[in-house]
């Protein structure tokens, strides 16, 4: 694995929590659901492409993006992000 991806990992990886957390409470699931939410999400596959930069949105507006891809199956990407 290569630095730039291990440091980009290490980003997501304190990203998550609150994005799962914030799952868990707002649509009342358990840990095991909200994971398999997020991680198999479109949204998660762009996080992890270091391309994209989008961890830098914080987890409160990833959040609100992933919620609108489940709802809607889309995303709509910050103006700053495009």
């Amino acid at each position: 694995m290569s630095k730039n991806k291990n440091s980009i990992s290490s980003v997501i990886a304190m990203l998550t929590p609150g994005i799962l957390e914030l799952l868990m409470k707002n649509r009342n699931l358990g840990l095991l659901e909200a994971s398999d939410l997020l991680y198999n999400s479109q949204l998660y596959k762009i996080l992890e492409d270091e391309k994209t930069k989008l961890w830098r949105l914080g987890f409160p507006i990833l959040y609100d993006m992933l919620e609108e891809e489940l709802t809607t199956e889309k995303i709509t990407f910050p103006e700053e992000q495009i």
